[in-house]
This record gives C-alpha cells, structure tokens and sequence, in this order.
C-alpha cells in the first residue's frame, strides 16, 4: 500500500490512483494465462495432433515462451539447492563426470 504524503494539494484519488491500476494488470496477467493455457489445451486435445511438439507450442502461442523463460529463472534458485542436495549422495564417479561436463561448458 503506498503510504500518504502529507502535502496538502494531494487528493484522496491520487493515493488510490496505484492500488487501483494493480488490480487491472494482475487481472490482465490472468487474463493472458488463461488465453495460453486455453491455447495449449486445444493443441494437446487436438485428435490430429500424433506427437506434441513443444517448440510449436512455444512458438505459436502468443507470449508462452517469454513466459515459460521467466518461470524457470525464477525457479533456477530451487533447482540449484536440489542439486546441491543431491551431490553428497552421489558416487565419486558421477561427480567426476559432472566436473568434466563443467569443465566442457567454460
């Protein structure tokens, strides 16, 4: 909530004014995700459709793939303590092999 400032040529409406946009983009955002996710639907319920192609969906539904990018950057932090959890149960041999392909990607 933004706070009041104590300037006397402020109105009630200009405080408001941001509250009340905030409304209108989270609903514009849910409006979009629904779009896409009614986009993919139809394709993944389509009887023609014989293998999914998940590069057509990213590319012919309009911001899934900007979407889809930003969801997994925002998930990176969770994906990097799984893993590091992971590392102490791994074998030498696995973790030899994970530093080669470290080493490869530098």
């Amino acid at each position: 909530m933004p706070r009041k400032v104590e300037k006397s040529d402020e109105t009630e409406t200009d405080t408001l004014q941001p509250n009340e946009q905030q409304p209108n983009s989270a609903q514009d955002e849910i409006e979009h995700l629904n779009k896409m996710l009614g986009e993919v639907l139809t394709y993944l319920s389509d009887d023609e459709v014989e293998e999914i192609d998940i590069e057509y969906l990213l590319k012919n539904t309009e911001g899934l793939r900007e979407w889809w990018d930003g969801f997994r950057e925002r998930n990176r932090k969770s994906i990097e303590k799984e893993i590091m959890k992971s590392l102490g149960s791994l074998p030498i041999k696995e973790l030899e092999n994970i530093r080669e392909q470290i080493k490869a990607k530098s």
